[in-house]
């Protein structure tokens, strides 16, 4: 069975658990996906989340970036998901992975990371999904 990371901003609940549901409907175990924290709970929480999440990309067969609509941007990347997405294109590169890595949508010109999306996109390193 192939198996896939969900990456995204956590405040998009509803849209992970559809994504969750699409993938695992396709016949993919999820590996990982965006888990919403209390801000409170950061200090705790956190370290051990982003070490599993970093570990289960390195482990996966597809990476998916579920690029929605946020705070009005359309395609939005945020800083987290954009390490994530590179961490994701370092394995192949580096590493010699062969992670599949897809976003959803083509970042809005507004997002900070556009023009190294548009690039890896440009490569052939990323695909619009």
């Amino acid at each position: 069975m192939k198996k896939v990371v969900i990456s995204g901003s956590s405040k998009l609940q509803e849209k992970i658990e559809y994504w969750k549901h699409y993938w695992e409907e396709m016949g993919y175990q999820i590996l990982d996906y965006p888990k919403y924290i209390e801000e409170a709970d950061y200090s705790e929480k956190l370290p051990k989340i982003y070490q599993e999440f970093y570990t289960n990309i390195e482990n996966t067969d597809v990476y998916f970036l579920m690029n929605e609509e946020k705070n009005g941007i359309d395609g939005y990347i945020g800083a987290s998901a954009i390490a994530e997405l590179t961490y994701a294109v370092i394995q192949n590169l580096i590493h010699e992975k062969k992670i599949e890595i897809y976003i959803l949508n083509m970042p809005s010109q507004e997002v900070n990371s556009y023009d190294e999306v548009k690039f890896w996109l440009d490569m052939g390193w990323i695909q619009l999904y």
